[in-house]
């Protein structure tokens, strides 16, 4: 089965024979990949009147079951601390979101989730991953596996390490 990207490597097959495209291939497929994904996960917080942003901030304070601060946000959210401060604004006007300042240190800025945002975060999370498994249903529970480790490799070698 041919995808849309083995066309790409034919056409510069075609203007530049024995050039390597191979890595092309990859970084190509999963480009194309992220965005399709990207896609059909929007559709879904589309439908449910949530942007994926808003989601991805509350579950990071749903994870880590505690109040964290902004530059903890920005790390686990890959956003620019101007970029979060619009986000935490926003969440905070949703009632989603509280943010205060440490006693001890008032530069110190502190997220904490509402109980409106745990209860959004715990009714959401079920229909997100389910969404994400018809996402890749074209992939065996052992393929996804697969994927899931060359990805991480991947991932690793980009620098791109958990904490």
């Amino acid at each position: 089965m041919n995808d849309a990207v083995d066309q790409i490597l034919d056409q510069w097959a075609a203007v530049r024979p024995g050039l390597d495209t191979s890595a092309m291939g990859v970084v190509g497929r999963i480009s194309r990949a992220s965005r399709l994904l990207e896609r059909g996960v929007r559709a879904y917080f589309d439908e449910h009147g949530l942007e994926p942003w808003e989601f991805d901030v509350l579950a990071v304070l749903f994870r880590a079951d505690r109040t964290l601060c902004m530059r903890e946000l920005a790390e686990a959210t890959m956003v620019s601390s101007g970029a979060l401060t619009n986000r935490i604004d926003r969440l905070v006007a949703k009632e989603l979101v509280t943010r205060a300042t440490a006693e001890d240190n008032r530069r110190l800025v502190l997220v904490t989730l509402t109980e409106a945002g745990h209860r959004l975060v715990g009714d959401f999370v079920d229909g997100h991953v389910a969404n994400e498994d018809r996402l890749l249903d074209g992939l065996t529970p052992a393929e996804r596996d697969e994927l899931a480790a060359l990805l991480r490799k991947l991932l690793g070698s980009l620098g791109d390490t958990g904490p």
